[in-house]
């Protein structure tokens, strides 16, 4: 029983955390938000494209990349609570270490185009050039943790398959 225990309890998640993550109104709340960026992500790509191609929709094209920052924001305060929750760490939490390593990098890419957008450092293109990085870095980003999502389902099927058979 100890090693069985041992095997279902490896992985992203322990069977407590696994239950404090279904439990939080937290998790929806993340989930919710990383679609909704995803979204803002995608539109805005086009509104970039469109000022990077014709020129036109410059204001559009900056205030996109301002309105999905703030949503990265708020995703990342969230994020940090649903960690607490979850892992009982603000940040960097075992289990999600390198994609909170890397989700700083995005930050700080999105938060160099706010500071360039405001002081006028940069033109216009090479602000939007730098967001087109960020986007880049959030891409990654994003598919780390919905490689951590996959790796979450299957350590779940993985377990209680597992519990299947021990009660068998």
């Amino acid at each position: 029983m100890n090693q069985a225990t041992t095997v279902i309890s490896a992985g992203l998640y322990t069977p407590e955390e696994r239950v404090r993550r279904d439990n939080t109104i937290w998790t929806p709340v993340q989930g919710f938000l990383a679609a909704f960026q995803f979204i803002v992500f995608g539109v805005s790509v086009c509104l970039i494209t469109r000022f990077m191609v014709t020129g036109q929709g410059e204001t559009l094209a900056v205030w996109s990349v301002v309105f999905k920052t703030l949503v990265l924001y708020t995703i990342m305060v969230t994020g940090s609570i649903w960690e607490k929750v979850v892992f009982d760490k603000w940040l960097f939490a075992k289990s999600f270490f390198w994609e909170d390593v890397f989700s700083f990098l995005v930050l700080g890419l999105h938060t160099a185009y706010l500071w360039a957008l405001f002081t006028g450092s940069m033109t216009t293109r090479d602000q939007l050039w730098l967001a087109l990085a960020a986007y880049t870095a959030y891409a990654i980003n994003a598919g780390q943790f919905l490689w951590k999502l996959k790796a979450a389902r299957i350590q779940e099927r993985a377990t209680l398959a597992l519990q299947k058979e021990m009660a068998a």
